[in-house]
């Protein structure tokens, strides 16, 4: 079941077209990528899965129910900016943003204890926020995201501000609240973090939808026929075969760019016939990295 399903969404800013009759659908307990370059249309997007604006056309559903009011219960947002007030003390900046989502004062003190004491930051109850630094802070926002248990949880850039500790911790939150049911909307501009913790994305560029799928099939729906060879000796590859050309070597490893009608079993059935021993033998698949630059350039072209 999709948690989220948006169906041929557009927006207008004037005769601006910042949608351009988006679908995709975020299903249920999943980690999902929501990327594109600054301008694309993300934002807006977000704006409407939230219900901060309404778009002008499409259908936006929720837990299968036409969008309303009542979702925003259900909902947790970090936005990229921090939306703190920097004279209000950390714990009751939280109970406040507690009480937004319906909690009672007492209810929102215990979860809000339980994820300060899990983060080990329980003495910073009533530092200002303006004290903080802005990893600091990034916690406390996210503290203040998920703590009433949020359906849908939609992360700008969870990790700004982070060092590596703090953000290895933030990841394995994200985690727990996937195994836990949470369906979580990542949008980042850190393309390598995609890759590792998404299992399906979506790529819009000037408002249109470029990419929909899982990642695993993306990269292989964009993969070039590449193939990596670990041998045995430090010795130039020489294959001697029209269909298999050598790119790159390395040391011990060579890069072979292969025919489009030439397979992998070709290229081990050569380096057999040649003798030539390998110790290691993959295919390159392009990451999101290089799959988000080469479409995103061919839709400015």
């Amino acid at each position: 079941m999709a948690i989220l399903s948006l169906q041929n969404v557009t927006k207008y800013y004037g005769t601006y077209k910042a949608n351009d009759n988006i679908s995709f659908e975020v299903p249920e307990g999943s980690i999902f990528g929501l990327l594109g370059p600054n301008g694309a249309g993300k934002s807006t997007l977000i704006r409407i899965i939230t219900n901060i604006i309404a778009a002008d056309s499409g259908t936006i559903l929720i837990n299968g129910e036409k969008q309303r009011e009542a979702h925003h219960a259900i909902i947790g947002y970090m936005p990229e900016e921090r939306g703190l007030y920097k004279k209000m003390k950390v714990g009751e900046h939280l109970v406040y943003l507690a009480r937004l989502k319906n909690l009672g004062s007492k209810g929102a003190k215990a979860k809000i204890e339980f994820w300060m004491d899990r983060f080990a930051i329980t003495d910073w109850w009533d530092k200002k926020i303006e004290e903080l630094s802005k990893g600091m802070q990034q916690k406390i926002q996210f503290i203040g995201t998920i703590v009433h248990d949020p359906k849908l949880l939609i992360l700008d850039e969870p990790f700004s501000g982070l060092d590596p500790i703090n953000s290895n911790l933030i990841k394995d939150e994200i985690y727990n609240l996937k195994e836990k049911g949470a369906s979580i909307i990542f949008s980042t501009h850190r393309m390598e973090q995609v890759e590792e913790i998404c299992e399906e994305i979506v790529l819009v560029n000037h408002g249109k939808l470029l990419l929909n799928g899982k990642v695993k099939d993306i990269r292989q729906r964009f993969k070039k026929h590449r193939f990596s060879i670990h041998l045995e000796n430090d010795i130039p590859l020489m294959i001697g075969d029209g269909r298999f050309q050598v790119i790159q070597q390395t040391h011990l490893e060579a890069i072979i760019q292969a025919d489009e009608n030439a397979h992998a079993n070709d290229l081990l059935k050569v380096l057999v016939e040649k003798e030539i021993n390998i110790n290691a033998f993959h295919e390159v698949l392009p990451s999101i990295n290089d799959i988000f630059i080469d479409q995103v350039t061919k839709a400015y072209s």
